[in-house]
């Protein structure tokens, strides 16, 4: 017994294969889209932030962002797939834009801002392009190309869908609260995230 726990222990420590940019779930690259969204914080938070707050402001600015951020991440996913090396000549874009799209969206949740309509869109649509382009260059070293990109899409839709819809019938007071609380959080980190390559290292 002790041989087989000893084996069984190896087995279990041994550890899987690393990737930098996609996880690979062996089924197929539109699962690899899915499974890299849901674990990459710096998409799913301020997609979950910005989801949040159209739920806050109703069912029109929920609709909107709903069709308006997917649909410019895989437009720009494929702008991406297309031009990867214009990323290097923007090195702001991907050391800074995961903090901007936290603080920005975070503060705007924990505000409860009221924004008008073409806001919310403008907003949805400038997401979308800044991490669906990002996305499309990583998705291009890893060797995957667009029905990866379709998967992530697929994603940002679920997520918009579910929790837009679980915020907007929110009527009391404290629900909306904790919401707003989570917006401040998000927030924070960004504030983090922008001020951790700055730390010192003496």
């Amino acid at each position: 017994m002790s041989r087989l726990a000893l084996v069984a222990l190896a087995i279990l420590l041994w550890p899987p294969p690393a990737h930098a940019h996609l996880v690979t779930t062996g089924l197929g690259p539109l699962y690899d889209g899915l499974v890299h969204f849901a674990v990459t914080p710096e998409d799913l938070i301020p997609t979950l932030a910005l989801s949040l707050l159209a739920g806050l402001r109703g069912p029109s600015q929920s609709r909107r962002v709903l069709f308006i951020l997917p649909s410019t991440w895989l437009l720009f996913g494929l702008v991406g797939l297309a031009m990867p090396d214009a990323t290097s000549a923007l090195p702001i874009t991907t050391t800074l834009a995961p903090s901007i799209s936290f603080v920005l969206l975070g503060a705007l949740l924990a505000g409860d801002a009221r924004l008008p309509l073409a806001a919310t869109a403008a907003i949805a649509a400038t997401l979308g392009a800044l991490h669906g382009y990002l996305n499309g260059t990583a998705l291009l070293q890893t060797g995957l190309g667009i029905t990866a990109l379709i998967g992530i899409a697929t994603a940002v839709f679920t997520l918009i869908a579910l929790a837009s819809s679980t915020v907007v019938p929110l009527k009391a007071t404290w629900s909306r609260i904790a919401i707003r609380v989570a917006g401040s959080w998000i927030a924070a980190i960004g504030l983090l995230l922008a001020g951790w390559p700055f730390r010192s290292t003496s």
